[in-house]
């Protein structure tokens, strides 16, 4: 099957991430078993998405894993010209939600698979399709530890999210943050008799603004990324029920994405002690004052050296000549990090186009796709 037929069905699957994979996963099962792939699922607890890994070629030695996600992210509130879930093809471009990010390269991953499962393969290739990437790389991780026990793990792994087919060795780690801002209630026309939980989550705004300002001026800086430093972002601010009321309650949700050379843990630290300091002054006037920080979830960065061997196999594929790092991230420091597998990110398409209406991958992007993946068969068939 061609990729854009393959990508046609992909993308007829509705698979927002709080929404089950199942469909697209059984037909993807479907295509590999007919193509005699060795296919493994991983359910999640619940029963209702999976993760898949296949292999097609030998299966008594490692080879080259494809890895990438199956989920999306809503199509609500946005102004979409053309279906979000069906494929819609004009001037060049392949529109529909997912396109760029990422079931365009899922589908010439999988084309490609099928035209590998009738070469004489001496390296196999693996396949890797995972769930919940979109809300913090988490469906991914009963897949690495399904890994960690496996006689075999790949000796490199691409990551096809979209890069306009460059070779990105890096992206940035995040912690994702939510703290919980407690005050005392009041009867807003008595409002010094409270203590207002929004002024308070305020006055930690401000130590974060205040951590950034010293690591945009003071901290490490990595010249290979748009934005070259860590940075420290609230995302949400939720707090009061109406304007007579002191509140008690307002809550934060914020988040660090760090280079390699910081450590996130450490910022965070920082922040706890700013809370600390906040939350002893206010104590003073109200003892049940408090702010309470919790991790919702947390992936690392990747920092994959330019000279490493997987950077240099890439390039040969796709004919690039440098490397970039994307803002984005990935579950590639995972793969990295956790099982020690040498990755790249190299995709199809740009994610200046994903998680907008009308999003979309050129037609030119998915040739260059398959082509690469095209000489990858060729090297598999050679052997490494």
């Amino acid at each position: 099957m061609k990729t854009l037929e393959i990508l046609d069905r992909l993308i007829a699957f509705d698979t927002v991430s709080h929404r089950s994979n199942l469909d697209l996963i059984d037909y993807v099962s479907e295509l590999l078993n007919d193509a005699g792939a060795e296919i493994t699922l991983i359910m999640n607890k619940e029963g209702t998405k999976a993760n898949l890994y296949a292999t097609i070629g030998p299966k008594d030695h490692a080879g080259v894993l494809l890895s990438g996600h199956t989920d999306v992210v809503p199509v609500e509130g946005q102004n979409w010209t053309v279906p979000p879930f069906a494929l819609t093809q004009k001037d060049g471009r392949v529109y529909g939600r997912g396109t760029a990010d990422m079931k365009g390269f899922l589908a010439s991953a999988l084309s490609c698979a099928l035209i590998a499962s009738n070469k004489p393969l001496k390296t196999p290739l693996h396949l890797a399709l995972s769930h919940d990437e979109e809300i913090g790389c988490i469906g991914v991780r009963s897949l690495i530890d399904m890994l960690k026990d496996a006689p075999f793990r790949p000796l490199f792994c691409i990551v096809g999210e979209p890069t306009g087919m460059a070779v990105a060795t890096g992206h940035k780690g995040k912690m994702a943050l939510h703290a919980e801002c407690i005050g005392k209630e009041a009867h807003s026309a008595l409002a010094p008799t409270g203590l207002n939980a929004i002024h308070l989550a305020a006055d930690f705004v401000t130590e974060l603004r205040s951590i950034q300002v010293e690591i945009t001026k003071n901290g490490a800086k990595d010249a290979d990324y748009d934005v070259p430093y860590t940075t420290v972002h609230v995302g949400k601010i939720n707090g009061g029920l109406v304007v007579n009321i002191v509140p008690n309650l307002c809550t934060l949700d914020f988040e660090i994405r760090n280079i390699a050379q910081d450590d996130p843990a450490l910022i965070l630290t920082q922040m706890r002690n700013a809370a600390v300091k906040i939350t002893k002054m206010a104590r003073a006037h109200a003892p049940e004052a408090a702010i309470n920080i919790n991790t919702a979830f947390t992936y690392p960065g990747l920092n994959t050296p330019t000279n490493a061997d997987v950077v240099g196999f890439v390039k040969s594929l796709t004919g690039a000549n440098g490397t970039i790092k994307v803002a984005f991230g990935t579950e590639g420091g995972l793969f990295d990090q956790e099982l020690d597998i040498p990755t790249v990110i190299c995709g199809p398409g740009s994610m200046t186009q994903g998680h907008k209406p009308d999003e979309y991958v050129s037609l030119d992007q998915l040739n260059k796709c398959d082509a690469a993946l095209s000489v990858l068969i060729d090297r598999l068939v050679a052997g490494l």
